[in-house]
């Protein structure tokens, strides 16, 4: 087989792998306003993956957003709604939930506070840049 012709199944090859990794979709939710995004945006999460479960999902909060993250967290409109039921069931579906060391810093809350689902990143905002810039996620502020 002639040289040229094994690089180009080589190239088409590897083409299909790489198509084939961008395939899964991948978004960053943005939340930074708990009671203004909360109930809306976990039920927006939820949607999305009914619709499309292969979708990796971190969310990033930050600023007043992790308050929704904290234990005994609870919808000011609606205290029926517990943010820690509806953020373990999201776990439970691959979906990653990350809180601002900034900001529990700048507010005095220690990591004991939140609940057994939180990750921790040490800046909030910088990772949703990284998420954006180096992993190609897709960015939603509900």
């Amino acid at each position: 087989m002639p040289a040229f012709i094994r690089r180009l199944l080589v190239l088409s090859t590897l083409l299909s792998f790489g198509a084939f990794a961008w395939a899964q979709d991948k978004v960053v939710y943005h939340f930074d306003d708990t009671q203004a995004q909360a109930t809306k945006g976990l039920r927006n999460i939820r949607n999305h993956l009914d619709v499309a479960p292969d979708t990796r999902i971190v969310v990033i909060t930050h600023a007043d957003g992790i308050d929704m993250m904290m234990e005994e967290a609870r919808d000011k409109k609606n205290p029926n709604i517990d943010y820690a039921s509806l953020i373990n069931a999201l776990t439970a579906r691959g979906v990653r939930f990350e809180v601002c060391e900034i900001t529990m810093r700048n507010r005095g809350i220690g990591k004991d506070k939140f609940i057994l689902d939180a990750e921790f990143t040490p800046s909030g905002v910088v990772r949703l840049g990284q998420l954006q810039t180096r992993e190609g996620y897709a960015y939603i502020k509900p």
